[in-house]
C-alpha cells in the first residue's frame, strides 16, 4: 500500500488506481521471472514460445506471433534461440508448404515443465496474500479479463481505446486582454495538448 494504514481516515487515491495495481503486482513478477529464466533462451519471451508450443498444436510464426503480441522479426530470433539447444523445431506445414509449424522436442517440453515449476514458485510468493481459494479465484478472473481483452483488442489498436475513452478538450476560453497568445505559450506546453505546429 502507499501509506493509507497510516491515514484510515484519508485513503490514498492510488489504492483504488487499477493502473497502479497492475504495475506493482506486474513489475514484481517481471523481476522475479527474469532471475528465474535468466539462463533460458530467449528470457521471459522464449519461455512464453516454448509455452504456446509446448501448449496447443503445432503452430506457424505467425500464428505464435499474434497470439502473444511478438513483432514476427524478434519472434523468428527467439525461435532460433530456441532451436539451437534442440528445445523446439520447425517443419514444413504439410497444408502450405511455404509455412513452417514449430514443434516442442522432447528435451523442449522438459526443459518448459522444470521452468513453469520454478515459476509456479514465484507466483505462490508473489500471491501470498491470499489464501488458495482467493488464488485460485483471481487467477480465475484474470484469465476471463486477459482473455476478453485479447478478443476485443489484440495487441493492435491501443491508441484508439485511449481515444475512446479519454474525454473531449474543453474549448478554449475567450482571450482575456493581456493574457499571452496561443502562439506565444511555450511550445511544450501547447505539444501536451495535441498541437501539431
Amino acid at each position: 500500500m502507499t501509506g493509507a494504514s497510516d491515514r484510515p481516515d484519508r485513503p490514498d487515491p492510488l489504492d483504488d488506481d487499477l493502473g497502479w495495481m497492475l504495475g506493482i503486482v506486474f513489475r514484481g513478477y517481471v523481476r522475479a521471472a527474469e532471475h528465474t529464466l535468466a539462463d533460458f533462451p530467449g528470457g521471459p519471451r522464449g519461455y512464453q514460445v516454448l509455452t504456446a508450443a509446448a501448449t496447443g498444436p503445432a503452430r506457424n510464426q505467425g500464428a505464435i506471433a499474434e497470439e502473444l503480441g511478438i513483432d514476427r522479426t524478434v519472434l523468428t530470433y527467439l525461435i532460433d534461440d530456441l532451436e539451437r539447444p534442440g528445445f523446439v523445431a520447425r517443419r514444413a506445414d504439410p497444408a502450405d508448404r511455404r509455412s513452417r509449424l514449430v514443434d516442442v522436442t522432447d528435451a523442449g517440453r522438459v526443459a518448459w515443465e522444470q521452468r513453469r515449476a520454478a515459476l509456479r514458485q514465484v507466483e505462490a510468493h508473489l500471491l501470498g496474500a491470499l489464501t488458495p481459494t482467493e488464488s485460485a479465484t483471481l487467477r480465475a478472473l484474470l484469465q476471463r479479463v486477459a482473455c476478453s481483452t485479447q478478443a476485443i483488442d489484440p495487441l493492435r489498436d491501443l491508441c484508439q481505446a485511449v481515444a475512446e475513452v479519454r474525454p473531449e478538450p474543453a474549448a478554449p476560453a475567450p482571450s482575456q486582454p493581456g493574457a499571452p497568445s496561443e502562439r506565444a505559450r511555450p511550445r511544450a506546453a501547447r505539444s501536451l495538448r495535441g498541437s501539431d505546429d
